[in-house]
């Protein structure tokens, strides 16, 4: 009787498992035909934050647009980001968690190193993957990634041809981070532009992630050799102590930075008086008169109390360019991540998108986009446009 009772047993637990995994697969399958799942990852919270708020806030508006709107051909989008404060273990974690939560398409991550962790689990999945914000080449080097942002070498290059193109110097010092893959490739490319440009780079001095509180040694180089612009590819943290140092020393050039500037305003503490007169090179300025920007803006403003920086802008923009992708490629939320991946990356290079961070963005099979850089000062504690 005991064998009996322990075989039936048995036997109702495994027809008991059978039905949860049966259950399971039709909840999944009853949950990936209610809407798009798009999952997202940047830091909400640490040193990086202020991008991932922006990226995760831009998306969210985005996709309350398209969701009030009907959604995508009448199907909603399901929208979850997870902090990975800007650290590649936790991001992959992250990725795991909205693996799990069903996640079909990737929007992220953020920042580049937990990007790149993340971008080599992706492509083992065949997830398409699209970041706003992630600028290094090496995030790219598969064929289901993507970015909405400028590569590291085009910022580079774009600055030194600004620079000589306004000509806005007769002598140019470059402190960068040479720990940082975002810094250091900056920095390279547009030491190899300032060639071709005839720019006159007279002092290149680096620093790393355990010297980044101290730049006196750097700015007195820069000094010292008549550097009447400072070119700064780096993250607006250490740039707001490198204007309070050059502040102190008497030095004041012109500061010039990238888009990881962007964020310098809102440094606790900071005298923003010390930015006045930095330039950037960034795909949105939050003053343009255009309706898409005015629009954004308000609509931000309101939800979030601030105004929103250019991370804010290419998550925005990176929403929207799902939607254009999806549309185009006829993707239903029925299809699995793998097959919604095969004909994303296939419509990336078809589509076009009128964004706010450029007009008529378009991909290479890369997953580099095309779009105009702006160049903005900060005047008055905002940024303003410039030609």
């Amino acid at each position: 009787m005991k064998k009996l009772l322990t075989a039936m047993m048995v036997g109702v637990l495994a027809v008991g498992s059978l039905a949860g995994c049966s259950g399971g697969g039709e909840k999944e399958e009853k949950k990936s035909a209610d809407a798009f799942y798009i999952g997202g990852i940047g830091p909400t919270t640490g040193a990086a934050a202020i991008y991932g708020n922006a990226a995760k806030n831009g998306a969210q508006i985005a996709v309350d647009e398209i969701n009030a709107a009907g959604g995508i051909n009448g199907v909603p989008i399901e929208y979850n980001f997870q902090d990975d404060q800007h650290d590649a273990e936790k991001s992959v974690n992250a990725y795991n968690t909205l693996k799990d939560w069903g996640m079909q398409i990737l929007y992220g991550t953020v920042t580049t190193g937990p990007c790149i962790a993340v971008a080599d689990k992706t492509a083992q999945d065949n997830m398409f993957q699209l970041t706003p914000s992630a600028s290094s080449t090496d995030v790219i080097v598969n064929d289901n990634a993507f970015q909405v942002c400028f590569t590291d070498p085009n910022q580079g290059i774009a600055s030194a041809q600004y620079i000589a193109q306004n000509n806005l110097a007769e002598k140019i010092a470059i402190i960068y981070d040479s720990s940082d893959v975002y810094s250091s490739g900056i920095e390279e490319k547009f030491v190899e532009e300032a060639k071709t440009q005839n720019l006159n780079v007279v002092s290149v001095e680096a620093f790393t992630a355990d010297s980044k509180t101290d730049f006196q040694t750097q700015l007195q180089k820069a000094q010292d050799a008549g550097a009447d612009l400072v070119f700064l590819p780096i993250y607006y943290q250490e740039a707001s102590i490198i204007l309070k140092q050059a502040d102190t020393m008497g030095y004041a050039p012109t500061f010039f930075g990238v888009d990881g500037l962007d964020g310098l305003l809102t440094v606790e503490n900071f005298d923003t008086s010390l930015a006045e007169g930095v330039m950037l090179l960034t795909p949105f300025a939050a003053d343009a008169q255009d309706e898409a920007t005015v629009n954004f803006v308000t609509s931000y403003q309101e939800k979030y109390g601030e105004t929103p920086n250019q991370f804010a802008a290419d998550g925005y923009d990176s929403i929207y360019t799902i939607k254009a992708a999806i549309e185009h490629a006829g993707v239903t939320p029925d299809m699995d991540a793998s097959s919604t991946c095969d004909a994303l990356k296939a419509a990336m290079t078809e589509i076009t998108v009128n964004g706010l961070t450029g007009d008529e963005l378009t991909w290479e099979a890369t997953g580099e986009v095309s779009k105009a850089p702006k160049a903005v000062v900060i005047q008055n504690g905002a940024y303003v446009g410039m030609e």
